[in-house]
């Protein structure tokens, strides 16, 4: 019998999204001027205020102040009718010295033995659903949102547009699983006050079908746009009047959108967040490196559908253990425990070994803490950075390194595909 599956995305201006967002900025700030840094910070937005708190162990010295506000200024929080503004809002740092007990785990005098940052089991998933291997249902939430703030900074055909958003949409499934139509898609998006509400109603529901969903549906191949029919059940801003929004609306925290960051309630996830900690930390790293082994995995054809599950102990580098489920979709004459021993065997899981292999000790983490860490695109970037006495320092960078798909090959030989 068809089944019906939803996701979820938020969009950069959510509160939860600001704070992640300024958790990475920090990151890739300490990352750009010590590579060794240890950081795991956390951030709190609320109206008007942005409270700053974590562990450093760093050789920088940062105006964490400043990012913060240069952060908020770029979602587009630059007035002050929002009750949240870049440039007037109070940012308290309660940053502090990283702890000793934990440090002493995870540097080693042989890096190559550096200890996981904390214990815990991370996965990562990949589906041929889609080409960036991602489920549907959040590929699209996230397209959507993406479309929404360009149309924000655009500022041309929606002109009433504010940076906080959500968008969901719900996939209508056949017995084998394959998306054949979008049954409902709700889209929630702050906006200026409106003299008449029920006339705002009408004219942001008509800008949303009218304006912003044939814009997602022009990025679709064609398979998938022919699932948007004219039977989708469209939920646009049903609460009503949505302006005030933001953190003025809503408290913000890093680390509250996990599900949004990764897969959408596909798969699973082993619940640590990834905004504000560094690389040491595995709850990020090892997410990051199983997603790179199920996305390769399943383009070289050894499934149609794979999670791949990590552990570790705090302090110790070798994980506790590698798990593949395949979902029965597995190409190969081999058990998924049996491919998961291929998987220890190709892919080097100790701490040190994944930051080398996705080069995750740059300053790559802003562009993360948005519209999902999983899915994106690879591409080399220059990203400008102002060292402490002013002096702007510029880095040249490969973003979302676990995208790649640079192990096919390998594996294809090593499962003789």
């Amino acid at each position: 019998m068809p089944y019906l599956f939803t996701s979820e995305s938020v969009s950069e201006g959510h509160p939860d999204k600001i704070a992640d967002q300024i958790s990475d900025a920090l990151i890739d700030h300490f990352l750009a001027f010590d590579p060794n840094s240890k950081v795991a910070c956390e951030t709190l937005v609320t109206t008007g205020q942005v409270i700053l708190a974590g562990e450093v162990k760093s050789d920088t010295y940062l105006d964490v102040q400043q990012i913060a506000r240069q952060v908020i200024n770029r979602i587009g929080y630059t007035k002050g009718e929002y009750m949240f503004d870049g440039n007037s809002c109070g940012v308290l740092s309660a940053i502090h010295e990283q702890s000793p007990d934990i440090n002493q785990g995870v540097d080693k005098g042989n890096p190559e033995e550096q200890g996981a940052g904390d214990q815990g089991m991370m996965f990562g998933y990949a589906t041929k659903e889609t080409d960036n291997y991602m489920p549907l249902a959040l590929d699209l939430s996230h397209m959507i949102l993406k479309e929404l703030a360009a149309l924000r900074r655009e500022n041309q055909e929606i002109k009433y547009l504010r940076p906080d958003s959500k968008a969901q949409v719900t996939i209508e499934y056949s017995d084998d699983n394959v998306p054949q139509r979008i049954d409902a898609i709700v889209i929630s998006t702050q906006h200026d006050d409106f003299a008449d509400e029920p006339t705002m109603l009408a004219k942001i529901k008509e800008d949303m079908i009218n304006i912003l969903i044939p814009r997602v549906k022009a990025q679709l191949k064609q398979d998938n746009q022919a699932l948007f029919t004219d039977k989708i059940t469209y939920h646009i801003n049903p609460t009503g009047k949505f302006v005030i929004g933001g953190p003025h609306g809503d408290t913000g925290l890093t680390g509250r959108k996990i599900i949004v960051d990764t897969y959408g309630g596909k798969g699973a996830h082993g619940g640590g967040a990834f905004s504000g900690k560094d690389p040491s930390k595995v709850d990020r790293s090892a997410a990051y490196a199983t997603r790179h082994i199920a996305k390769n995995m399943v383009a070289a054809g050894v499934a149609d559908e794979m999670l791949v599950q990590v552990s570790y102990a705090i302090g110790v580098a070798k994980p506790m253990g590698i798990y593949v489920n395949t979902y029965g979709t597995s190409k190969v004459n081999l058990s998924d425990g049996q491919i998961a021993k291929k998987v220890e065997d190709i892919f080097d899981m100790r701490p040190y070994a994944i930051e080398q292999r996705l080069k995750l000790r740059n300053p790559i983490y802003e562009e993360t803490a948005a519209y999902g860490h999983m899915g994106r695109k690879n591409e080399v970037i220059t990203k400008t950075f102002k060292t402490p006495d002013g002096k702007d320092l510029g880095f040249e960078v490969e973003l979302f390194t676990w995208e790649k798909l640079d192990y096919v090959d390998t594996i294809k030989k090593e499962f003789g595909l």
